[in-house]
């Protein structure tokens, strides 16, 4: 079955009491035993729900993996997968990586002795060097964010199965819709659903998928002991916005193409980071391991005074945090999403106080692209006049 459909008819048919074609919300803690020692299948919700199992079962499908696990939020989901490790264990770590999930390595697991290192998960050679007899897993994000760097799926689970190691996957930016790491050898996939999948901003939630029975029965434990599941609305939630997950992205991506080249020939645009115009080796990559580009975009400005100008006169598009709902919003990395990864840090992978990140959404694409330039424009001529004044 191809994933459109898949996608479509991830929740359809499950009441078979009423022949409901929505998966019907259980709204409820608890169930009833049908007599002692005996079970339905659903005791207690935080161990299972009919409508989050819906779900569950649903990634798991689309990703191609074991299981599937539903959480309160992305970053319950990544403190999941951390759970599996123990007090000494180390991981790689993509260095281009969302701000949360270094805050949370490096100010939660970090007491408990689980430490990282951050690398260029795009060159094997640094992800050997960074690998020590303590090392458990390597991470990676790809597309990373912000700066959309492209990482081998498949080289990386090779070396680490070498390795004994296991490989985690964020999949976030380009979805099972446009990429599968489970089938390129990788040991979890992490989203958060709350983005692309949800595709709303209605929702919070985060997913995770496992690749063995295995793994599949560690991230349950952890799933039911800690009980930061995702409760049976914002599982529907999700399941509703999954439905139309490859129509967005298509619209979404195809919006993103035009407005990345039409940034890229922008004179207050310095650099734009986009995989369309990534290098011939990272674009060979891309399109061995997924089938799209996704509609995720960071792009650097000339001047930092033009930032503030910007994000203030922009009129469409929303300065606002998070991505991939069917809305466009743009995002300061430095002080919203990155902002707790030291400056020094930042700058030394590249993440200058110039950049910008862009979710591009369903819109009109010339409404959005007029919006960027009358935003620049009235920023550009501020600009001009203040240092006139």
């Amino acid at each position: 079955m191809n994933i459109e459909t898949k996608l479509v008819q991830a929740s359809v048919k499950k009441d078979p009491t009423t022949g409901s074609l929505s998966t019907p919300i259980y709204q409820c803690a608890t169930f009833e035993h049908p007599g002692l020692g005996q079970s339905t299948g659903f005791d207690y919700s935080r161990t299972a729900n009919p409508t989050r199992k819906v779900l569950e079962e649903a990634i798991a499908s689309l990703e191609e993996g074991n299981a599937g696990f539903a959480f309160s939020s992305g970053m319950a989901a990544i403190t999941a997968i951390f759970f599996l490790f123990k007090p000494g264990d180390h991981i790689v770590i993509s260095d281009d990586l969302y701000g949360g999930t270094y805050r949370l390595l490096e100010e939660t697991f970090k007491n408990y002795g689980i430490t990282a290192t951050y690398t260029n998960t795009c060159c094997l050679n640094d992800i050997q060097a960074a690998i020590t007899d303590h090392t458990a897993a390597i991470f990676i994000e790809t597309p990373t964010n912000p700066l959309m760097k492209i990482t081998d799926i498949e080289a990386v689970t090779k070396l680490a199965k070498e390795k004994g190691l296991l490989t985690i996957v964020d999949n976030t930016f380009l979805t099972p819709y446009l990429q599968k790491p489970i089938l390129l050898g990788a040991d979890i996939v992490i989203h958060s659903a709350s983005k692309y999948l949800g595709g709303h901003n209605d929702v919070i939630g985060g997913l995770v998928v496992t690749a063995s029975p295995e793994l599949s029965q560690k991230i349950g434990k952890v799933q039911n002991g800690a009980g930061s599941i995702l409760g049976p609305q914002d599982s529907w939630l999700l399941l509703r916005g999954m439905k139309t997950l490859a129509v967005r992205m298509e619209q979404q991506q195809k919006n993103a193409i035009q407005i990345a080249e039409w940034l890229n020939k922008h004179e207050l645009v310095k650099k734009v980071y986009y995989p369309s115009l990534a290098s011939q080796s990272d674009q060979d990559i891309l399109k061995k391991q997924s089938k799209g580009f996704g509609a995720m975009l960071s792009f650097e400005v000339e001047d930092v005074a033009l930032v503030a100008e910007l994000l203030g006169n922009v009129k469409i598009i929303s300065f606002a945090e998070s991505l991939g709902g069917v809305e466009s919003l743009i995002t300061y990395p430095t002080t919203q999403t990155h902002a707790d990864i030291p400056k020094e840090y930042r700058e030394k992978i590249g993440l200058t106080d110039l950049l910008l990140r862009l979710s591009v959404g369903i819109e009109n694409v010339d409404d959005l692209i007029a919006d960027l330039e009358q935003a620049l424009e009235v920023s550009a001529k501020k600009l001009a006049s203040n240092s006139v004044g």
